[in-house]
């Protein structure tokens, strides 16, 4: 072999050992900053996406030709109008590359085409095994099902591809906070694994929900996103200072609460249950 080719084959494998350095070192700083106290931190944040986004929702009645598969007669297996939106969406941002990141989720994982942007090296946090946890089918039935009729007024406009674009960002920020839990039953394994481990081992779901459980924090969230539905939502107008517009809100504070309390924190837990029990393998 010529000499030159076998130094440049030395540089190429000693730049790459230096790239998988740096990729280690990378996720070992990510791994240092990833604290419980950081965590909550960012749920906190996504909460004001999820009360703007349901906020942006009401704006329309429920439009119920929207879900409806035989109001929507385009060729092919789409279902419904929301189901085109949201499959033909989450195809355009498979291709800019949206679901190499492991915080994001389809709804509609199946045939979804690969990334067409260069690849980004995203620090290795969790189990690899965090992959295979997805809980959209239950987030999709609970929005559509349960929440939806709660919050939206009965009726219909005709807008049914913006009410679609609505229930999408909806989807979306829920899934991303729900789909969380696994990083934070990252954190709370690593500060607690002796705990965690024998539970784990024994496949023990009740041990683990009890472990993963702070009552106390369930409250103070509940407690806040109510606040947050209060202050995002309500009705003002400037120079208005009778009290008519007092205890109106776009979106109920007593519905988002519920929804907290009956749907995203009990799902959040059953992903970080999922997670845990696949953190040893």
């Amino acid at each position: 072999m010529d000499v030159s080719v076998v130094i440049v084959l030395i540089l190429v494998r000693w730049t790459c050992s230096i790239s998988e350095v740096e990729m280690v070192k990378a996720e070992s700083d990510v791994r240092d900053r990833l604290t419980l106290e950081s965590v909550r931190d960012s749920l906190i944040r996504q909460e004001d996406s999820i009360v703007f986004s349901l906020i942006e929702r009401a704006k329309f009645p429920l439009n119920a030709p929207t879900y409806d598969p035989s109001y929507f007669l385009m060729p092919g297996s789409y279902g419904s109008l929301v189901e085109l939106v949201v499959k033909q969406t989450e195809a355009v941002q498979a291709k800019a590359g949206r679901y190499e990141n492991s915080e994001e989720h389809p709804f509609f994982p199946d045939d979804l085409p690969p990334s067409q942007v260069p690849p980004h090296k995203y620090p290795r946090v969790l189990n690899p095994a965090a992959v295979f946890v997805n809980v959209n089918k239950k987030i999709w039935d609970v929005y559509f099902n349960k929440l939806l009729p709660l919050f939206v007024a009965p009726g219909d406009d005709g807008i049914y591809a913006s009410t679609a674009a609505r229930d999408l960002e909806c989807l979306q920020v829920l899934s991303r906070r729900i789909h969380y839990g696994k990083l934070v039953a990252e954190v709370k394994f690593r500060d607690e694994w002796k705990h965690y481990e024998p539970a784990i081992r024994a496949r023990d779901k009740k041990t683990l929900m009890d472990l993963l459980t702070a009552p106390a924090v369930e409250k103070a969230v509940k407690k806040r996103v109510t606040k947050k539905a209060s202050i995002f939502g309500q009705e003002v107008k400037v120079g208005d200072d009778s009290d008519e517009n007092k205890g109106k809100y776009k979106v109920d504070p007593a519905v988002v609460s519920r929804f907290y309390g009956d749907w995203v924190i009990p799902l959040t837990k059953d992903v970080e249950v999922q997670y845990l029990l696949h953190r040893l393998d």
